[in-house]
């Protein structure tokens, strides 16, 4: 075996051909510094539906990217065919920086975290007041998801002509939600969506609620149209771009205010796996400064906790400290009690 000396000169190495010709690998990647920006719309079977400018365009993500996953909502970095046409596809290479996330598990016990929408205002809760009957612990569990997201809640209630909101508007009524009220008849007419619209202007809004409840209907009656023009790319092979609301959909409010609504698949369950409970606190500003005499790690919810005395002496209204206390709690129960 031949061993080489201290002192050896390049030619006595002996180097092994690239046999597939190709360039060495390396660590250092393009800035892409030249990339289109764009706003993802819908995310179905690997394939991301962009808007770039005024045009649809189809992408895929960069495997530079390695695991990070885009959503609806996210602002991206296109390169490549940024054309629009049938058959091309772009390259998402950047997803920049997230002002909200909402997110959510199967379960309370699901390790994995499900992100339903990105860089959203506000969470739209729509529930019917009957038929189906409301759930208010997932109102409950969405509202912890929103506080905990950085998203503004509203609450949008349909079928009046069925029963009455004002059971569920007490039980809100400490958490100072904005919300809307409609019957079935304005949700089949489009009044509906006029009552609603006024809170939407200007901003990105994700509709949730579980199946039954009116929400799809509502924001069909919000964008007539532009359901049909994002999802207007459909293989009839691979059926990309079916939207029946078994994804996310992310669709502009024709108003002079501008705005988004994204649609979401109906929800049977809203796990809370990923809260973290110390957060939900922020979204009760006026309690906050009671919490400064609470032991370490406190929950709010137990003997110790100093927003007891603090709401015993006049700060705040008793009435908000126990909406927070229900809503920390939500993990605990379940859904449908």
């Amino acid at each position: 075996m031949r061993r080489y000396g201290k002192h050896t000169d390049e030619d006595d190495i002996r180097s092994r051909p690239n046999r597939k010709g190709n360039r060495p690998r390396t660590h250092i990647r393009p800035k892409h510094e030249d990339a289109a920006e764009g706003l993802v719309l819908t995310v179905d079977r690997g394939r991301l539906t962009c808007l770039v400018e005024d045009r649809i365009v189809m992408a895929m993500k960069a495997r530079e990217l390695g695991r990070k996953a885009a959503v609806v909502g996210d602002r991206v970095a296109l390169v490549g065919d940024l054309t629009g046409k049938k058959d091309t596809l772009a390259r998402i290479v950047r997803i920049e920086e997230r002002t909200s996330l909402l997110r959510r598990t199967a379960d309370d016990d699901d390790p994995y975290e499900r992100v339903v929408v990105a860089n959203a205002d506000q969470l739209a809760i729509v529930t019917a007041l009957a038929d189906p009957e409301p759930r208010p612990r997932l109102i409950d569990r969405c509202l912890v998801a929103a506080f905990d997201g950085g998203l503004t809640p509203l609450l949008v209630m349909t079928k009046s002509d069925l029963a009455s909101p004002d059971e569920l508007l007490e039980l809100y009524g400490a958490l100072d939600i904005p919300y809307v009220v409609t019957s079935r008849e304005e949700l089949e007419n489009g009044a509906a969506a006029g009552l609603v619209r006024e809170h939407l202007d200007g901003k990105i809004t994700a509709f949730v609620g579980h199946s039954g409840v009116g929400k799809t209907t509502l924001v069909n009656t919000l964008v007539p149209e532009e359901r049909r023009r994002v999802t207007g790319h459909v293989n009839a092979v691979t059926g990309r771009g079916r939207h029946t609301t078994t994804s996310a959909l992310a669709l502009p409010l024709s108003s002079e205010a501008g705005g988004w609504v994204v649609d979401t698949p109906g929800v049977r369950s809203f796990g809370l796996a990923h809260i973290d409970p110390s957060r939900v606190i922020n979204a009760f500003p006026d309690l906050v400064p009671g919490t400064e005499g609470c032991p370490r790690a406190c929950s709010h919810d137990e003997p110790d906790c100093a927003l007891d005395t603090w709401v015993a002496e006049g700060h705040a209204d008793p009435a908000r400290l126990y909406s927070l206390r229900r809503l920390l709690s939500t993990r605990e129960r379940k859904e449908g009690d």
